[in-house]
């Protein structure tokens, strides 16, 4: 992910979340609907995480130390994860734990035009947040869906900007929703009805945002095609003639760590492997540029992969 990219995405949703969330708490002064309350403290959540992953990108830049040799890449992984945490605690339980008590003790909504007035300006303000982080997220979604593009980023932020903008602008129209049902029954009812939905869409994102982190915390390898890429880089077809086993690992989101065994000829020099090593760390950095951490150990096959026949006869002996 382009850095500067993310943090306009992540900028843009910070500014507008920070001024909705000012205009939802006056319009819960004014009106008392609960599910004002429950979107100022939705955007009041929004806020804290986008400042939580400015903070992860800022600290993920340190260098790299002897305790950290491979540097603090993966530290935007732990902010994104806190950012799930954040907006299930503070964002989608409090909403139902609002919407819940507004079911039980229902009321009349006061200056309805409170309300409406701001749940359109937010709209706006959510929708341009929304606009930019689309915008930045074009160019490296590529071919790809959006669901694919979330599900396999590597970079945290702006798959959790696009799913905290769209879960804003739909936690809007239901918040909108249960005003305009109160406002036209007089049943203060609906408005908790409309925060239990906010409450609960909250949980919902804040569930996939977690099992989206929580795999790039455990370490996750190269996708398939970058895997191919690197497979194809490694053999020149002269010194190195195949990949025994490889594997990768990302570091953070734009650094790659390959480690892979390699087959050479028996009777290849140590210069001409060196030089050969040196050659495929190239050729694998210009198929694959994130990856930048290479390691690769020479070996001799010492049998084909088909021969199944010797394969048994080492393992029965």
């Amino acid at each position: 992910m382009s850095a500067t990219g993310g943090s306009r995405a992540i900028v843009a949703a910070l500014g507008a979340n920070m001024a909705i969330a000012a205009a939802k708490f006056v319009a819960f002064a004014f009106s008392g609907s609960s599910s004002m309350l429950a979107e100022g403290v939705h955007s009041v959540a929004d806020s804290g995480n986008q400042a939580l992953l400015l903070l992860g990108g800022r600290r993920s830049k340190r260098a790299a130390t002897d305790e950290h040799p491979f540097g603090y890449g993966r530290e935007r992984y732990v902010y994104g994860f806190l950012v799930a945490i954040v907006l299930f605690t503070v964002g989608g339980l409090f909403a139902l734990y609002e919407g819940y008590e507004k079911v039980r003790h229902p009321h009349e909504l006061d200056a309805w035009y409170w309300p409406v007035g701001v749940l359109l300006f937010a709209v706006c303000a959510e929708g341009y947040s929304f606009r930019t982080a689309v915008r930045e997220s074009r160019e490296l979604r590529g071919e790809q869906s959006w669901v694919q593009f979330i599900r396999r980023a590597k970079a945290p932020e702006l798959p959790i900007v696009l799913l905290e903008d769209f879960g804003a602008l739909i936690g809007l129209v239901l918040a909108l929703f249960g005003v305009g049902l109160t406002l036209a029954t007089g049943d203060g009812v609906w408005d908790g009805v409309g925060t239990l939905c906010i409450g609960t869409l909250l949980v919902t994102i804040a569930v996939v945002l977690g099992i989206e982190t929580k795999s790039l915390l455990l370490g996750e390898g190269a996708g398939a095609p970058d895997v191919a890429a690197i497979r194809a880089a490694l053999v020149d077809g002269d010194v190195v003639t195949g990949v025994i086993h490889m594997r990768t690992l990302y570091l953070g989101p734009e650094e790659l760590l390959v480690a892979a065994k390699i087959a050479v000829r028996h009777d290849d020099s140590a210069a001409e492997v060196a030089r050969a090593i040196d050659q495929a760390e190239v050729r694998v950095r210009a198929a694959v540029p994130v990856a930048r951490v290479i390691y690769l150990e020479p070996d001799i096959r010492r049998a084909e992969p088909d021969d199944s026949s010797d394969l048994a006869a080492n393992q029965s002996s």
